[in-house]
């Protein structure tokens, strides 16, 4: 969710008012925008949160995820790690809790996600920061039950735009998956049983009934 009206932001104080919160109350037509440098302070001074910045250096604060999504979750990523570790652990899979500064100076978390060992192996040292200057080659985002569907479609567009090669929006309510890749029109898949990881994750297949339950 974008910080906007009626989240509450503590704000630094004059002397006068040191030992004393105050609280601000951000109207509808104010974002809180940060610097990079700004929104790394920010993920280490609160780890429990999943912070995202867009391109424009809006930030997004999502809140800990509730038990349905974070199982969800959970099957997810179990499923990518299991096939890395049989594929001879090809390039570097992540869990939710990566952050990534994608071309257009986005820092985005994707709920599951992969890089190549080529993608990866280019990197310098200092790209290989606390969050990584790369778009991942492959993305998963899970719709939970307070997501609009607009924000994550946009999300999937900029993940593609910026360099992914598969991209699956999951919406375990309606039992609908979304398949983005570039240059294609997005595919939309009806109540499937099983995602294939395609070219770009060779031998990968997601068993959705696992992640349905």
């Amino acid at each position: 969710m974008y910080l906007r009206a009626n989240q509450e932001v503590k704000m630094l104080q004059t002397p006068a008012f040191e030992n004393q919160t105050l609280l601000l109350n951000l109207p509808l037509s104010i974002g809180l925008y940060v610097t990079q440098e700004q929104f790394a302070a920010l993920a280490a001074a609160n780890r429990d949160l999943k912070l995202e910045r867009t391109a424009r250096g809006e930030l997004i604060v999502n809140p800990p995820t509730g038990w349905e999504t974070g199982r969800y979750n959970w099957s997810i990523s179990g499923e990518l790690y299991l096939w890395w570790c049989n594929s001879g652990e090809q390039g570097l899979a992540f869990d939710s809790s990566t952050g990534f500064i994608l071309p257009n100076g986005a820092t985005r978390s994707p709920d599951a996600s992969w890089v190549s060992q080529e993608g990866w192996g280019a990197l310098t040292t200092e790209q290989k920061g606390t969050f990584a200057n790369i778009c991942p080659d492959f993305v998963v985002e899970l719709r939970s039950s307070s997501d609009r569907i607009e924000p994550l479609q946009e999300k999937m567009r900029e993940y593609i735009d910026n360099g992914a090669r598969l991209g699956w929006l999951l919406d375990p309510q309606q039992r609908q998956v979304e398949i983005y890749r570039p240059g294609l029109a997005v595919v939309v898949l009806k109540n499937p049983t099983e995602l294939s990881g395609e070219e770009v994750l060779p031998g990968f297949v997601l068993n959705l009934r696992r992640v349905w339950g």
